[in-house]
């Protein structure tokens, strides 16, 4: 009897290197997350956090009340500012990836969650306004020196009905995902759907819901967003 509940795991359960890392994710984030600044909080998670990071750089701030799951999933650059309220979530499957490039900056309350095995990549001394929400089943890919306001919302999530050997799973969604070039800006409250490609240099005016491709130094406005006038390239 005592040798076969042994040999079922029932009394003896695995720790897997995955399960480890998870836990001392958890146990850092827990301790320190919530420590404020007066107490070394910002000092302590720059140099402990380090330790359950697929990558962290240096100069790196995190304000109070950050929440990080799968972390060994997220990869972070020089100098990168993460505000409170922030949520990063890169659990769920084993190939997902969060990668925030030098320079980013995370406002207040920024939700970024991936989900079945995609990337979200955010590049060099790009800005995210605060509640902006960046997530889906798609690749989503935010280059250089973009800025987007507050409120913004952008979701690699594409919902099908003609063909479901295209769905994932029984969530009845397609992978497409969503492309926004270097040093475009995209203003108060944006929607940006997915399977589409915001061209570099683009402007989309505050309220707007972009559906479909954007060309290169556009300015868009409307629901759905349509192209108004072309700007100079620098």
């Amino acid at each position: 009897m005592m040798n076969s509940l042994a040999s079922n795991g029932s009394r003896n359960p695995v720790i897997t290197p995955a399960k480890l890392a998870r836990l001392k994710e958890v146990l850092l984030t827990t301790l320190l997350g919530d420590l404020p600044t007066i107490a070394l909080g910002v000092y302590l998670r720059k140099l402990l956090y380090s330790q359950i990071f697929g990558q962290f750089g240096k100069f790196i701030c995190i304000e109070i009340g950050v929440k990080f799951y799968g972390t060994s999933n997220i990869q972070i650059g020089d100098r990168v500012k993460i505000c409170s309220g922030v949520r990063l979530n890169s659990l769920g499957a084993e190939n997902n990836r969060i990668t925030l490039g030098s320079g980013v900056t995370l406002e207040r309350g920024v939700d970024i969650g991936t989900l079945q095995n995609s990337f979200i990549e955010i590049g060099e001394a790009t800005y995210i306004g605060l509640y902006t929400c960046i997530t889906g089943y798609g690749n989503i890919k935010i280059g250089k020196n973009c800025l987007i306001a507050a409120h913004s919302g952008i979701y690699g999530n594409g919902h099908i009905f003609a063909d479901p050997s295209q769905t994932i799973g029984d969530q009845g969604v397609t992978r497409k995902g969503i492309v926004i070039e270097d040093d475009c800006w995209l203003g108060h409250g944006v929607t940006v759907i997915d399977g589409v490609t915001i061209g570099r240099g683009s402007v989309i005016g505050a309220g707007a819901v972009v559906n479909r491709d954007i060309p290169p130094y556009s300015i868009a406005v409307g629901v759905p967003a349509k192209v108004i006038a072309q700007r100079n390239r620098i």
